[in-house]
């Protein structure tokens, strides 16, 4: 995006520069059950119920994604296990206003799938 001079001193431009953030999750392969961190990070998980991993970004879910699959800035856990997004569990939290909003959706995702028995690591 261009920017012009003039707009660098307009409360109205550097509004629209800011950042957008999102949360996502990746299912991971039920095979990430044999590391032993995995299952102490998740002593109630329910070995119907998926294993995920929840991070933020300001890059896109489909971005951050492709990111940790190429090892880039990647968790472990979704570099090697990562199946799929699941939109279906973060949609509709983005996009969130700030970082600390994306870090806080990201814990509180974490927290409400790992009540619900799901295997959880957080980035």
């Amino acid at each position: 995006m261009a920017v012009d001079s003039s707009c660098l001193v307009s409360l109205e431009c550097a509004n629209m520069m800011k950042r957008i953030y999102y949360v996502y999750v990746i299912e991971l392969e039920p095979a990430v059950r044999k590391h032993r961190a995995f299952r102490k990070g998740n002593p109630a998980m329910r070995h119907t119920m998926p294993c995920v991993y929840v991070g933020s970004s300001v890059r896109t879910p489909d971005e951050r994604f492709d990111q940790h699959k190429q090892g880039y800035k990647s968790n472990r856990y979704a570099r090697m296990y990562g199946r799929t997004l699941r939109p279906d569990l973060f949609e509709m939290y983005n996009p969130a206003p700030s970082r600390l909003d994306a870090e806080e959706l990201e814990s509180y995702l974490a927290n409400r799938l790992r009540s619900k028995g799901y295997g959880v690591w957080q980035g």
